[in-house]
């Protein structure tokens, strides 16, 4: 379902508490690209962005494609880490909806 979907039913302390906590557990876009500078043909990128199948592909046969791969990949990245922010926030959403729901109900 759309997180928008989804944030629409929330209070506004609900969304207080997604976006708070999206905030501290989204990856950073500038470490991001930093490790995918000095660490790209190794997949450091990846495996900060917890796609560790693809990033020990990329530790074992980044340096066969001379590094092409890896050029192309930047271009992926970003639209990787949206797609892991989106996911994140997704979790967040169910689990401030889970946690209020059982306190609205105790009490």
């Amino acid at each position: 379902m759309d997180n928008l979907m989804l944030k629409r039913d929330l209070t506004s302390e609900q969304l207080s508490m997604v976006a708070s906590e999206v905030e501290i557990r989204k990856k950073s876009k500038i470490i991001t690209y930093v490790l995918w500078w000095f660490t790209g043909v190794l997949g450091g990128h990846r495996f900060y962005l917890g796609d560790i199948g693809y990033a020990i592909c990329l530790l074992l046969f980044g340096w066969l494609t001379f590094c092409i791969w890896n050029v192309v990949d930047v271009f992926f990245i970003g639209k990787r880490l949206e797609q892991k922010t989106t996911q994140l926030e997704y979790e967040v959403i169910q689990r401030v909806k889970l946690v209020t729901g059982s306190k609205a109900a105790s009490v």
